[in-house]
């Protein structure tokens, strides 16, 4: 009895460490991809953005699944990374929770436009009961 349970915990190991594999494959995938650029993807999470009213916050993850892309948050960041600073309004868009992604300077300048917006804050993220934007896609033109 113990022969034929051996092979079949080891086929079992083996489908459970090939199936860790592919789902590695697949962000590794999506990675590479989410830093591509990709102009009917970035005007997707251009007009989401836009759409944030002023003291509002919407998160990378929100911004993205709104557009049509979830699991692109990356791709989101990259954008704002990457689009001239007067653009979009880069400092509506937060990390999950409201947590402020950036660092140093960039990051204090994200919260003081925010104040200024109105956005309440608790602790160092943003307060999302309050401030969060809901994004509606098929209310936008």
């Amino acid at each position: 009895m113990s022969y034929h349970s051996k092979p079949t915990a080891t086929a079992a190991a083996n489908s459970l460490t090939l199936d860790q594999l592919s789902v590695e494959r697949t962000k590794r995938t999506l990675l590479r991809d989410a830093l591509k650029q990709n102009e009917q993807r970035d005007y997707a999470f251009r007009r989401m953005i836009l759409s944030i009213s002023p003291g509002k916050v919407s998160t990378y993850g929100a911004v993205a699944a709104a557009a049509g892309y979830p699991r692109y948050y990356r791709a989101v960041a990259r954008l704002l990374r990457t689009d001239p600073v007067d653009r979009l309004p880069w400092q509506r868009v937060v990390g999950a929770g409201g947590a402020i992604k950036l660092r140093g300077a960039a990051a204090r300048e994200q919260r003081t436009r925010l104040k200024l917006e109105g956005v309440r804050f608790l602790g160092k993220g943003v307060d999302m009961e309050q401030s969060e934007h809901l994004l509606k896609p098929w209310e936008i033109d």
